[in-house]
């Protein structure tokens, strides 16, 4: 993640993020705050899937970087059909599920 203070954007906070991204598997995900007079992007009844979208040692990577600072729904946990998934709302209020089929890291 880079900072408006990094790109010198003075059209928002100095901690804001400009540019943020998440590139270590298939799925890429880029996302930056809102500038200046833009209204912050507000989300109610939405979640976001993860579901096999890269290997089980960087979904449950992913799984307990999301959950820093925020709050675990339901544990990453192995589910009776065989696969693991879990849930998380972010610190900036996302909700995530995330999941994958095959357990190779244990």
């Amino acid at each position: 993640m880079h900072t408006f203070a990094e790109f010198n954007r003075t059209d928002g906070p100095a901690d804001a993020i400009a540019h943020g991204s998440l590139v270590d598997a298939p799925v890429a995900l880029f996302a930056s705050d809102a500038a200046g007079d833009q209204p912050a992007f507000q989300a109610q009844g939405l979640m976001l899937s993860l579901l096999g979208t890269a290997d089980a040692a960087t979904l449950r990577n992913w799984f307990a970087r999301l959950a820093e600072d925020g709050t675990v729904v339901d544990d990453l946990q192995q589910r009776p059909w065989g696969a693991f998934d879990g849930q998380i709302v972010d610190r900036w209020g996302l909700h995530w599920l995330i999941g994958f089929e095959d357990d190779s890291t244990g």
